[in-house]
């Protein structure tokens, strides 16, 4: 059962029972929505677009830790005790993202018992997702890990699509996501181009048989 809820969070009945107490905002891509230090008085979810988190370390560098897509929430870190942003989130193209304030959420997990147990769910799921990716970045060459990061911002975890997936990423933000250089990233994508994994002219389609080639190597 508790898998079937998780299945059946639905982020658009969320919004509507924030109603008015939820705040749209446009972003263009680059644009942040919040900086790494800032007052976690929020939690965000993304209409439109997409979302790449990442942290700066005291010596100046720069990591990603997450790319988020539609249907996805962040900056849960608001219900925490701790009140500063860990990371920064910045737009990866045009995107519409809603921001309901901590005082509207905290009422909302309050009053609806059912609502908090299923959010809580949702939020678990994003965890392990995230657990996932800092396993792969340890574990994995860097080729198996754009492989799977092009299916996860494909949202090809869904088995019964066998349509290709536009993807609008460039190659640096690739670079920054898995750990490696831009070359790399040119030398992999060249190379599934070529087994037909991926097609590219002017834009990127993801095939499904990327996956195939994930799981067998």
């Amino acid at each position: 059962m508790a898998n079937k809820h998780i299945l059946n969070f639905d982020g658009r009945t969320f919004l509507k029972k924030t109603g008015a107490r939820k705040t749209t905002g446009e972003y263009v891509h680059n644009q942040a929505i919040f900086t790494q230090g800032d007052a976690a008085d929020s939690m965000f979810y993304i209409e439109r677009g997409g979302v790449k988190l990442t942290v700066l370390s005291n010596r100046g560098k720069k990591a990603v830790i997450g790319i988020l897509r539609q249907g996805d929430f962040f900056g849960e870190g608001c219900l925490a005790k701790k009140g500063l942003r860990i990371s920064t989130a910045t737009a990866i193209h045009q995107s519409t993202i809603a921001r309901v304030t901590k005082p509207t959420l905290a009422s909302m997990i309050h009053a609806d018992p059912a609502f908090a147990k299923l959010f809580i769910s949702h939020l678990l799921v994003r965890i392990g997702r995230i657990e996932e990716d800092l396993v792969d970045q340890i574990f994995s060459s860097s080729e198996k890990r754009l492989a799977r990061t092009l299916l996860q911002l494909a949202s090809s975890g869904d088995r019964s699509t066998t349509e290709p997936a536009l993807l609008k990423i460039s190659q640096q933000t690739l670079s920054e996501i898995i750990g490696t250089t831009r070359a790399r990233v040119s030398f992999f994508m060249n190379r599934f181009r070529k087994m037909g994994l991926i097609s590219y002219n002017g834009s990127l389609l993801v095939h499904r048989k990327l996956l195939t080639f994930l799981l067998q190597a």
